[in-house]
């Protein structure tokens, strides 16, 4: 069973969510031969204000 964990900054909405897992169930099934109903997704959000690239804090950009 595929476990897959996605990291992202707040802000998608639940249409980009739904569109998101269903590419990345679709590729779990074609490359790694997983049953889909046994493909597990879970989202990490995290805020804007808790990532930081180059020294600067995405919620400063």
């Amino acid at each position: 069973m595929p476990n897959i964990t996605v990291e992202l900054l707040s802000g998608r909405t639940p249409d980009q969510r739904r569109e998101f897992v269903a590419a990345l169930t679709d590729a779990a099934v074609d490359i790694l031969k997983a049953r889909r109903e046994s493909v597990r997704i879970v989202f990490w959000e995290i805020e804007k204000s808790d990532v930081a690239n180059g020294g600067i804090l995405e919620s400063d950009k």
